[in-house]
């Protein structure tokens, strides 16, 4: 739902880049998980202490983050919550994290790959696939492109050449 981008102050609190369309959704969460450096490590709990909007960033302060030192070594961390707090969703709305690994297949039925994650441009997310010997494919996150999404059947349909 977030990343980590940098130390805000001396005390240990962040700066925090939401990654979900409403930037302010991270604020009513009193609990927060932190995974560092998107690796396969574990996710650790932290609870809320202070969090704030500031210039469509969160400036938030964590229990047990205490200096500069503890927050810089967050940086990049990413920021979530147990899926059982999140909102239900409307019958077109998907999480990310559902489609990672989602097969994604062109109109002409070509496989171009498997969803490996997501990119924030600003205007819109761009679908990251990765295919075969490690082609990477980026695909805008809009309705031009995005035909059909099918979480459950594993598959997202695109309106995407299997040769770009």
């Amino acid at each position: 739902m977030g990343r980590i981008a940098a130390p805000h102050g001396v005390r240990g609190a962040m700066k925090v880049k939401p990654q979900s369309a409403d930037a302010s959704s991270l604020v009513a969460y009193r609990e927060w998980w932190l995974r560092a450096h998107a690796s396969v490590a574990a996710w650790t709990a932290y609870a809320v202490q202070a969090v704030r909007e500031q210039s469509g960033m969160l400036v938030v302060e964590l229990s047990g983050v205490n200096s500069r030192e503890q927050a810089a070594a967050l940086r990049g961390a990413d920021v979530g919550v147990p899926r059982a707090q999140l909102p239900p969703l409307a019958e077109d709305e998907h999480y990310q994290a559902d489609l990672i690994g989602v097969t994604v297949v062109n109109r002409e039925g070509t496989p171009l790959g498997v969803v490996i994650g997501f990119v924030e441009s600003g205007a819109h997310p761009i679908l990251r696939v990765r295919g075969d010997a490690g082609i990477e494919r980026l695909i805008p996150w809009v309705g031009q492109y995005i035909d059909r999404v099918d979480a459950h059947a594993g598959r997202i349909d695109v309106d995407w050449p299997a040769d770009y």
